[in-house]
């Protein structure tokens, strides 16, 4: 007997007629209705015609988690006075619930996804819900984008609906074609804000890492709301850790229930807390019940403020989820659900003035997340790049071209990202692409134990060693053991289905390989698989840590079994905020065989010539990524690669490396003044200039040098006069514009210093140059003339040699011709006769 009572409560019924008039006319709507008004359980039931006698429809309706479509499955069903599996059942992993005349099926948006790569205009669909896509799933995206390709192409008699509570309601109406907007009036009960942060300051949120100060903070706000307010407590925390801590703190509440909700929770957890409880209770939950779920009770939220976010190091190729503050949004779902049933009341762990600046939306899944599940459907659904998909944002570049490269590796992409039959494969699996191509090539009768255990985290008291792990969850009566056993039951299944026989597709290696670590037992196994799904991490013992083939270091913890192993895989690590090396969670001892054949696709021998400890060094090098396997030097090294080196070696020490005369290096000084001063055509010679003509002025020495020493045999200056004009006739002017000596009044040639370009100097003896009124020049240049003393000292600096006759000259004459009487001081030295001897020798 349907519930009509029930139903007709629901204040998302007066929006009916608005919805069906959206669907009709345009064939789609986006549906914004608050919290508690019926969207999950009405709508859809409205829409397969089972509550009024409207046309027969049926309905898919796609939620984010498994708890939650679970639950809504069951509360339409009831509504309907029914079971679930009758007019209306569920689909999650691992798990279908549905009969032979269900109209409406709840299913996660993953199960949607591999349904609709096997069947791309959903046959016999006619209406999809899209729940809570507020959340912005990148499961959720991706179906969107799909389903709206669908009606594009395929089937534009589909009708769909994004319905969520907050949303960017006109983001997705674009996106769906100018949809209209539906909105419903909710019937919300008013919730009281009450700000309790911590009295003392707590660290914000680092990594992974919650401060315990606020986790004891939060423990006793809950104990205040229960003292302050009736009902139960629905108290928000980021993770499967902290609730465990948090209840560890609330354990003598006496006659009030502390239950734990989170997606790893046993399904009879899930349900208990979906049904009025028999005593109070507290509920501690992550942000699997912000929305789709209603915890009747419910009269006061405790909320924490943070949540988890996925976030992916791609240089290391880490993922591992972070604790962030909650959004502005978040918060006001979570507040939401005190306000279900009757007034209530949220216990904010922050201050008012926190609030304003939380950012006011969550980020959304696609600009955070390892895309190589999402690469993967857009490369099966025939769209690579995911250029051509209606997103609402577009998949970040640098994740994608990451993804792209695991996909190349494992054989699901080829070279221009298209699918491949097994990456086909692969996509129907509902695992991450590296675990579905372990499961494959490992063989799927013993190897799905070790891929299920690694499709989710296992308890931290499994250990980290993943051999002894499998042996933890085979023997385990936990809640994570039962799950890990229904999903090597579905792994089996759907492995068998993927492959016909077992072995299809996988290399003839993989197979021999996988058989003699089975015969080795769970240690050899676990391993393949590990290697197999993680290639690029694993890693060889390399001193105090292990060095991984994508080129980071991992540390293993003391007194575990991998430590000391010389090789292992890594299959779960984290990378701690400020510190370079990876933090080995999970992982199983291989040996270098096993590395070989899981990392073949980086398995190279390659001839490494560079220049390294001041010569050049040659070597054939036989490398696992980063990891050397063998190295031995090289005598016939190709000359082309020796000649890079060798350039890299001038690059790092400079031309000086070179055999540079002192005619050499003068020649070179007087090209960089002309260039300075007179430009083309004569050559720039400055370092980066010469790197750039090397072909043109140290061939074909450089090409005959094989190591430093021949470096130091080449004559620079015979090779730098290949970079004079020639061809213009301007080099035979180089003696004229900058002469290597210059006549001064006494006779004598003095050499020129083109030390400093801009102003070159001539040091001359200061006798030598009396009676000349205007300072030399080259090329229009003026020299600066160091005018010397007899002993070779400078006595003074001038560019301006009639002024320094003039006004400089006395203070000089009074200073040094009693020290050097035997040398004329006259007193007009601008007329007097210049000489490069003393007075005894004039007197002669």
């Amino acid at each position: 007997m349907i519930r009509y009572d029930a139903l007709d409560a629901l204040p998302v019924r007066g929006a009916l007629p608005a919805l069906n008039d959206a669907l009709e006319g345009h064939g789609t709507a986006v549906l914004v209705a608050p919290p508690g008004t019926g969207k999950t359980t009405l709508v859809p039931l409205a829409l397969a015609g089972l509550l009024d006698g409207g046309p027969a429809r049926r309905v898919v309706v796609a939620e984010p988690r498994r708890i939650a479509a679970r639950a809504a499955a069951r509360r339409m069903a009831w509504l309907l006075g029914e079971k679930a599996g009758e007019s209306v059942g569920y689909t999650v992993r691992g798990e279908r619930v549905v009969g032979p005349r269900a109209r409406v099926e709840v299913m996660t948006t993953g199960v949607l996804l591999q349904r609709l790569q096997r069947d791309q205009e959903l046959a016999g669909v006619d209406v999809v819900v899209l729940d809570e896509c507020h959340e912005r799933h990148l499961d959720a995206d991706t179906a969107a984008a799909f389903l709206w390709d669908v009606r594009e192409t395929l089937r534009p008699e589909l009708r769909l609906v994004a319905a969520s509570a907050t949303t960017d309601a006109q983001g997705w109406a674009r996106l769906l074609g100018g949809a209209p907007v539906v909105e419903a009036d909710g019937v919300s009960y008013p919730v009281e804000v009450v700000w309790a942060p911590p009295v003392r300051p707590v660290r914000p949120p680092h990594g992974m890492r919650v401060d315990p100060a606020l986790l004891t903070h939060v423990a006793s706000v809950v104990r205040r709301a229960l003292a302050e307010r009736d009902g139960d407590v629905l108290c928000f925390l980021p993770g499967v850790g902290e609730i465990a801590r948090v209840a560890g703190q609330l354990g003598d509440l006496g006659d009030v229930e502390v239950l734990q909700v989170h997606g790893r929770a046993p399904a009879a957890v899930q349900d208990a807390v979906l049904s009025p409880g028999a005593r109070r209770r507290v509920v501690l939950t992550t942000s699997v019940a912000e929305s789709s779920l209603t915890v009747p009770g419910v009269r006061v939220v405790v909320d924490s403020g943070l949540a988890r976010e996925p976030r992916v190091d791609h240089a290391r190729g880490l993922s591992a989820l972070t604790t962030v503050r909650a959004s502005q949004a978040a918060g006001r779902q979570r507040a939401g659900r005190a306000g279900r049933e009757a007034p209530g009341a949220v216990y904010r762990c922050w201050t008012e003035a926190e609030d304003a600046r939380l950012p006011r939306f969550p980020s959304p899944e696609i600009k955070l997340a390892d895309l190589t599940t999402f690469a993967l459907q857009a490369a099966c659904w025939g769209d690579p790049d995911a250029s051509g998909l209606a997103l609402l944002d577009p998949p970040p570049g640098g994740a994608m071209a990451a993804a792209r490269a695991v996909l190349m590796a494992i054989g699901a992409v080829d070279s221009v990202g298209r699918a491949t039959e097994r990456g086909l494969q692969l996509a129907r699996m509902g695992l991450h692409p590296r675990l579905g191509r372990a499961l494959l090539d490992a063989g799927p009768d013993r190897a799905a134990e070790v891929v299920a255990l690694l499709s989710e985290e296992a308890p931290r008291g499994y250990g980290d060693d993943l051999a002894g792990a499998l042996r933890a969850a085979r023997r385990g009566g936990d809640a994570y053991a039962g799950r890990w056993r229904a999903e090597v039951r579905r792994l089996r299944a759907v492995s068998g289905e993927s492959a016909h026989p077992p072995t299809r597709h996988r290399p003839a290696e993989v197979v021999t390989v996988a058989a003699s670590r089975s015969a080795l037992g769970d240690e050899g196994l676990v391993g393949l698989v590990a290697a197999l799904a993680f290639p690029e991490r694993v890693a060889r013992a390399d001193g105090g840590s292990h060095l991984m083939v994508s080129g980071t270091r991992a540390e293993v913890a003391e007194g575990t079994a991998l430590r000391g192993a010389p090789w292992i895989a890594v299959a779960v690590a984290d990378r701690p905020v400020g510190r370079g090396h990876a933090r080995v969670q999970l992982g199983a001892v291989i040996d270098e065989e096993v590395a070989r054949l899981a990392a073949g696709a980086l398995l190279e021998q390659v001839d490494e010539v560079h220049w390294a400890d001041g010569d050049v060094v040659a070597r054939r090098v036989e490398r696992l990524g980063a990891i050397e396997l063998a190295v031995r030097p090289l005598a016939d090294a190709d000359p082309v690669l020796v000649r890079t080196a060798l350039l890299e070696g001038l690059r790092q020490e400079g031309f000086g490396l070179l055999r540079w005369s002192p005619d050499a290096l003068v020649l070179r000084q007087r090209l960089a003044f002309l260039r300075l001063h007179l430009g083309e055509p004569w050559p720039d010679v400055s370092g980066d200039a010469l790197h750039a003509r090397v072909d043109e002025w140290l061939e074909p020495e450089l090409s005959r040098a094989r190591r430093r020493a021949d470096l130091a045999r080449i004559d620079a200056g015979q090779a730098l006069n290949r970079l004079l004009p020639w061809a213009s006739g301007e080099a035979g002017r180089l003696d004229g514009l900058a002469p290597e000596r210059i006549a001064v009044p006494s006779g004598s040639r003095i050499r020129i210093d083109y030390g400093n370009p801009e102003q070159p100097v001539l040091a001359v003896k200061l006798q030598e140059m009396f009676g000349l009124h205007e300072s030399p020049a080259v090329a229009g240049v003026p020299l600066l003339v160091h005018l010397l003393s007899p002993a070779g000292r400078p006595a003074a600096v001038t560019a301006d040699l009639a002024s320094f006759w003039k006004d400089g000259y006395k203070g000089v004459r009074a200073e040094l011709r009693g020290r050097y009487p035997k040398h004329p001081w006259p007193e007009d030295p601008a007329s007097a006769e210049p000489t490069r001897h003393t007075n005894a020798r004039l007197r002669r």
